[in-house]
């Protein structure tokens, strides 16, 4: 019993995800870091309102952030007089020697620190950050033809062989 309901509560609830960072993106490794966010943040992410498009992460001053990640005003809050920037910098929550390694890693020429997704596990908001190196043309395009061949061949075998 505990078993299952330990796994129900790890399972993660996802929120926004970046569906182009595949495409543009090699991907090298893959963090999960918290987010530092204020209470009417949490409560528009619940209601999954949130996108990721144009946002990257930076380390600065020992600590890493992500710049550009918006998240809309929670239409219920009445706090007119303090208004949230929507795309305010927020900082990432992570061990230190992670925060270090990424760091070094970010210092390479090329590399790039870009949200996956965001989503909710054991109820605190997470983002899932990934060293990236950025694509070109002709690497994209082989992506396109490796899927495309993929496809074909799924496609001669779909009906051939029933059993």
């Amino acid at each position: 019993m505990d078993k299952k309901k330990k796994k129900e509560d790890d399972e993660k609830q996802l929120v926004a995800s970046h569906r182009k960072a595949r495409r543009f993106y090699e991907i090298l490794e893959v963090f999960e870091a918290g987010l530092q966010l204020l209470g009417p943040e949490v409560k528009s992410l619940r209601e999954g309102r949130a996108s990721l498009d144009g946002c990257f992460g930076r380390h600065e001053g020992g600590e890493l952030f992500l710049f550009n990640f918006y998240i809309p005003p929670y239409r219920f809050c009445t706090d007119a007089a303090n208004p949230l920037d929507s795309r305010r910098t927020r900082k990432l929550l992570m061990k230190r020697a992670d925060i270090d390694r990424i760091g070094r890693s970010l210092q390479t020429k090329g590399l790039t620190l870009i949200p996956l997704e965001v989503y909710f596990r054991r109820g605190w908001a997470k983002v899932a950050l990934a060293l990236a190196h950025g694509k070109r043309g002709p690497d994209r395009r082989d992506d396109l033809k490796k899927k495309a061949v993929a496809r074909e061949a799924e496609k001669s075998f779909k009906g051939r062989y029933r059993g």
